[in-house]
């Protein structure tokens, strides 16, 4: 049965035919040269399309909300990726782009990424570009309980409509699958992310060391004042801990960071912007990982960390109690006092010394199950389906 699908998928992407392979366009608000979640989605999904003979093209915003006063080349192809970007008005929350649909005339498949001014625009423009297409949630727009009324309101109104325009709607986690339940009953379907887990794979220090690391964007739902907090309180009682924090600033620059790490630089060091080898070499100096984070769309940087061997020790939100479910080594608890966040490292670090070779091993082997290759799969055979019925 398995070859006969990949037989379809083959057939699909145009081996063995004169016709061309199908375009797939997919868009999202942040892609390279930024780093993040979501953008690693994109990137690998895009990479493994292109192995299996789609075109692939993606649609962005001209200038990164990092860096918004540099404006970033209209094309550019990067690891066989055509990119396009496009400009914008408005804020980051909602950037305003409606030339997108320039960009969409060619394609076969739009999949657009995330809950922001693309799913909605396209969904109300659907009877003009008349474009098939699949939408894949990416936690929503609920990373924060700022405005949460406002959201509510917006999502039981306007994503509620625009939801019913994408046939199916992916949820990435199964958190965002019970968040979209209520407005898309029936046009759901869970595909996890995927991960690159050859990315930093079994790349932590193999001997246990008081040394752990963060990495994600500096923005204020991620809650790096109450990791810093409880490190502070860590540091107080043994000067040995130490934390690295990698990212890219968001809503919090360098500065505010830095200012919440005030007294102790020596042991919490920030860096920034640092490709993936850089990345690598830091872990390779760390045992544990750690994130405070009040909202994650599915955790992916928790798996990637498992992948290097690193023990999580998260903030208890939903998509990383989901995970800790089916991971036990996970360690998951409450930053929210820095004695609590101090208490929950320890306890990790107890257990992790308690067997160090045999916890490392077990957290790179459930990892694995996480592959882009598995993942891509399922993607693909429901682009064929979304064709098919479009045919």
């Amino acid at each position: 049965m398995k070859r006969i699908e990949d037989d379809m998928i083959a057939g699909l992407a145009g081996s063995g035919s004169m016709r061309p392979a199908p375009l797939i366009v997919h868009v999202v608000r942040q892609f390279l040269p930024n780093r993040g979640g979501l953008e690693d989605v994109v990137y690998n999904l895009c990479r493994q399309a292109l192995r299996h003979g789609f075109r692939i093209r993606v649609v962005t915003l001209n200038s990164l909300f990092s860096d918004p006063g540099r404006v970033l080349a209209d094309h550019e192809t990067i690891d066989g990726i055509e990119i396009v970007r496009i400009p914008w008005k408005g804020s980051s929350r909602y950037p305003v782009a409606p030339s997108v649909l320039k960009h969409i005339r060619d394609a076969d498949l739009v999949h657009v990424h995330a809950v922001d001014f693309f799913f909605d625009f396209l969904s109300v423009t659907r009877s003009v570009h008349r474009k098939p297409m699949i939408a894949t949630t990416h936690g929503g727009f609920f990373h924060t309980k700022r405005f949460a009324a406002i959201k509510a309101l917006w999502f039981q109104t306007l994503t509620r409509l625009s939801a019913s325009a994408y046939r199916p709607l992916v949820g990435c986690s199964q958190s965002d699958v019970e968040t979209f339940h209520p407005i898309a009953d029936g046009n759901l379907e869970l595909i996890e992310n995927g991960v690159n887990t050859a990315k930093f794979h079994d790349r932590a220090l193999k001997l246990p060391a008081k040394h752990m690391i963060t990495i994600g964007r500096f923005s204020s739902n991620k809650r790096l004042d109450r990791l810093i907090a409880s490190v502070r309180t860590l540091v107080d009682i043994d000067p040995e801990w130490s934390l690295d924090i990698v990212g890219v600033p968001s809503d919090l620059t360098l500065d505010d960071v830095g200012a919440m790490a005030k007294g102790i630089e020596a042991q919490v060091r920030v860096h920034v912007g640092l490709d993936n080898s850089a990345i690598a070499e830091l872990i390779s100096q760390c045992s544990l990982f750690v994130s405070a984070s009040e909202y994650e769309g599915f955790g992916l940087v928790a798996i990637e960390a498992m992948s290097a061997g690193l023990l999580p020790i998260l903030q208890e939100n939903s998509a990383y109690v989901a995970l800790a479910a089916r991971h036990g080594l996970m360690k998951v608890g409450d930053f929210t006092y820095a004695s609590q966040g101090a208490e929950l490292i320890l306890d990790a670090w107890r257990t992790l010394a308690a067997d160090p070779e045999g916890i490392r091993t077990a957290l790179v082997r459930e990892a694995d199950g996480y592959s882009w290759e598995k993942v891509a799969e399922r993607y693909f055979r429901l682009y064929q389906q979304v064709l098919t019925q479009e045919a």
